[in-house]
């Protein structure tokens, strides 16, 4: 076992900002729950310095830090610090009567475009050209869009023959300089255009935010005075590098309840499963597969945009721990106190029912609250407002396992209080322990991971998943993992209608454990 065996996961929530420092084993030597703060960094450098504090003379052992972060999700909604892009699709004549960002909240389009146009390019589904590809059209527009900051290359079934998008990136970069940032849909999700190119100008838009967390990431473990390898975690499960994460920053959107899932199965042991992870905003309920989350096949939105790039099927229920009830008209939710619990709960000697104080009133184990008393009436919708919530869980449950009564229910989180030892129609209801971090030690535990997609008559689908997973695997490479370990670990395949022929689309995906540089050069994690 190496002498600098020890990683930190970092997550943060809506409330809270969760850490700790897992070894080798996979024991937990050290954890911790910070509020999260308005500009996110505070809580991750609160929660990195009471982990290491708690280890102490054991921190030069840390070789290793994994966050899992809402930067990402915080800048669309919120409309900040995001970058001007200029689309390209590559279609035309095809694809012409939907332009760009077409669907966009207006304030959204405005902030983000810098222009667009759609060229004569892309291809078929079999691979045959629609038409060439226009390189005077994309000169033409380069030289007429103005300022912008990134530009977005999106072509018409371009995961499969991704040449003109490449040739397109060569063109941007020596007609407007080496520098110019060029984002490629290929790189981003599977076959959909206007979702793939949503999803590809949003990436291009994040590229600041990347930046300056990636930086902030950096500058806390500096601070820390730590010789540690940084990494993101992923929407997949997974983990990338920090290059990785400044080039595809969209893909940490999702991270949080993947990292709850992956974290449920690392303490429970448990390798398929329901996973309800309750915090103190809302709970989260996926499906653990193999011990990975499952993943959605339908357009997810995000702050109003459709995409269609990977992200765990989770569900989120307005039910949390800072879930607020009102006696007076006896509504549980959809608001939350947040993080301001501790200053507003009934229980922390603030003013405002919440569903913490409905648990407490309970008798639920939730470790150095009591409940100040209350009027008969405040008290009865407490109760109200508990057994409500708890029927909206397992609703969700239900939903989810699809009639099956075996399966079992792992419940984590801050909140995992508010769920009863018991559901009906359901297996086992697991608590494993330091649950209530959960998603920290799945930031903890990832693996490095990398997905692609190919599309194929049905003739050549050996070829092409073949292709698919070298392809998946140099992007788990490229995402941080060790080269000699890297395995593909789900295989998807879905046929494609209105095809002349049978066709088949295959999505791969690889992952394998961290690799770092070590004294006798590249090792396993």
């Amino acid at each position: 076992m190496s002498a600098r065996d020890l990683s930190i996961g970092v997550d943060v929530g809506g409330t809270n900002t969760d850490a700790v420092v897992i070894d080798a084993d996979g024991a937990v030597l050290a954890r911790t729950k910070q509020p999260t703060t308005a500009d996110v960094t505070g809580g991750i450098r609160a929660g990195i310095a009471s982990v290491l504090a708690a280890v102490g003379e054991d921190r030069s052992r840390v070789s290793r830090v994994m966050l899992g972060t809402t930067h990402a999700t915080n800048a669309i909604v919120g409309r900040q610090q995001l970058d001007r892009v200029a689309a390209l699709r590559l279609g035309a004549p095809a694809a012409t009567e939907y332009p760009p960002l077409l669907g966009w909240p207006q304030d959204l389009s405005r902030l983000v475009l810098a222009g667009s146009a759609m060229v004569r390019g892309g291809h078929m589904v079999d691979g045959t050209p629609i038409a060439p590809l226009d390189r005077d059209a994309v000169l033409r527009f380069l030289d007429e869009v103005g300022e912008f900051d990134a530009v977005a290359v999106t072509g018409i079934f371009s995961p499969s023959s991704p040449d003109q998008e490449f040739e397109v990136a060569e063109l941007v970069r020596a007609h407007r300089g080496a520098g110019t940032r060029v984002f490629l849909s290929q790189d981003i999700g599977p076959t959909g255009l206007l979702e793939r190119e949503n999803a590809t100008i949003l990436n291009a838009a994040l590229h600041s935010v990347a930046r300056s967390v990636t930086q902030a990431l950096v500058t806390v473990v500096a601070e820390e005075g730590l010789d540690a390898q940084t990494f993101f975690a992923q929407n997949d499960g997974t983990l990338m590098s920090l290059d990785h994460t400044a080039q595809y920053p969209v893909l940490t959107i999702g991270s949080g309840p993947a990292n709850s899932i992956r974290g449920a199965a690392f303490l429970s042991g448990t390798q398929d499963a329901i996973v309800v992870d309750v915090g103190g905003t809302t709970s989260d309920l996926g499906v653990l597969v193999k011990g990975f989350p499952r993943e959605s096949t339908l357009p997810r939105e995000i702050g109003g945009v459709r995409t269609n790039f990977r992200m765990p099927d989770v569900l989120s229920l307005g039910v949390g721990g800072g879930t607020i009830v009102d006696p007076a008209t006896g509504t549980v939710g959809p608001g939350s106190v947040g993080y301001r619990i501790t200053r507003e709960g009934l229980s922390f000697g603030g003013s405002t029912p919440t569903l913490t104080d409905a648990a407490v009133l309970a008798g639920a184990p939730v470790t150095g609250l009591t409940l100040p008393a209350q009027p008969p009436s405040v008290q009865q919708a407490l109760r109200d407002g508990l057994e409500l919530a708890r029927t909206r869980l397992a609703d969700a449950v239900e939903r989810l396992s699809f009639g099956r009564t075996d399966i079992p229910l792992v419940v984590v989180g801050g909140g995992a209080f508010l769920v009863p030892d018991h559901l009906p129609g359901l297996g086992p209801v697991v608590r494993p322990d330091h649950g209530d971090v959960a998603n920290a030690v799945g930031a903890a535990i990832s693996l490095a991971g990398g997905r692609a997609d190919r599309i194929a008559a049905l003739e050549d689908r050996d070829r092409a998943v073949e292709d698919a997973a070298e392809a998946a695997t140099a992007k788990a490479i490229q995402a941080g993992a060790d080269p000699l370990a890297v395995a593909v670990v789900d295989v998807l395949e879905t046929p494609v209608t209105y095809t002349d022929r049978p066709t088949v689309r295959v999505s791969v995906k690889a992952a394998g454990p961290l690799a770092r540089v070590g004294e006798r050069g590249l090792s396993r994690v």
